[in-house]
């Protein structure tokens, strides 16, 4: 794949690098903000990150810079400003609609190797059933990928609720035959989320996970993770692209599933019945 995105820069920087916490959430903000990364301070990349200004100093030497300057003269070099002249001045709220466009657009250059989804498909289809996490934040993606996947595969089984149920649901799942499971993890990331996956992957489980940035928490405990970046414009994140990304997923996973079109095609001769849909 031919990506030269700021943001895929940005991804083959970091990659091979062993980051603490604290530097992969570095990692996550420049990701985000890949373009103007190259024109930020320390002391503004440090703000925009929530970390201290030592700890961006030495995230540039993790990554083998003598320091943060380094470490922003070589982004300038690999991503030359564009010229200001001309752009056009937009409202907040299409601001918030661009960026989302943006983290779609990168979501598309990432796709164009397909190898990383049909793995993850191949996975699920065959993990019967098939259980599907994402807590607070997450939860909505869960619950439509779970709605629209029982229509073509056998046995999924939502798991969004947390608490002490979680891993006897998770058990019974692996019991029941589960080879895999499916996680949504979107920030804030809940610490339970992290321990649901180690517990999943404990009990014999491959993680396959949808997440904000190859950077997450959940990255430690994923088999297979595929990022799909959340907007941040607005008071409260937007993840348009982690929903289409769980809707390529789905369109993968009919491929391996044989019976597919056909649970598909019966589900609509009984809608018509019931006279389900008012169109």
């Amino acid at each position: 794949m031919n990506d030269t995105s700021p943001a895929a820069r940005l991804q083959q920087l970091f990659e091979g690098h062993r980051l603490t916490p604290t530097q992969r959430r570095i990692a996550h903000c420049m990701v985000r903000r890949a373009a103007d990364v190259p024109f930020l301070s320390s002391v503004e990349l440090a703000e925009l990150a929530g970390v201290s200004q030592p700890s961006v100093t030495r995230f540039a030497v993790a990554l083998g810079f003598d320091g943060y300057p380094a470490l922003r003269r070589h982004l300038r070099e690999v991503a030359p400003a564009e010229p200001a002249e001309g752009k056009q001045e937009f409202t907040e709220y299409q601001q918030a609609v661009h960026a989302e466009i943006e983290n779609l657009r990168h979501l598309a250059e990432l796709l164009a190797d397909p190898g990383p989804v049909e793995r993850a498909a191949r996975l699920l289809a065959a993990s019967r059933p098939l259980p599907v996490l994402g807590l607070r934040a997450a939860s909505s993606q869960a619950r439509g990928f779970s709605y629209f996947a029982a229509k073509v595969h056998p046995d999924v089984r939502l798991l969004d609720e947390g608490g002490s149920m979680l891993a006897d649901r998770i058990d019974a799942a692996r019991r029941a035959g589960a080879t895999a499971l499916l996680c949504f993890a979107l920030p804030r990331h809940p610490r339970e989320v992290v321990e649901a996956l180690a517990y999943a992957r404990g009990a014999g489980l491959t993680v396959v996970t949808v997440a904000d940035s190859a950077f997450a928490p959940v990255a430690a405990h994923s088999d297979v993770l595929i990022p799909a970046a959340v907007g941040t414009g607005l008071a409260f994140d937007t993840a348009c692209a982690p929903m289409l990304l769980g809707r390529v997923l789905l369109e993968a996973m009919c491929d391996d599933l044989p019976d597919a079109q056909a649970r598909l095609e019966e589900f609509d001769v009984r809608a018509a019945e019931r006279g389900l849909f008012a169109d």
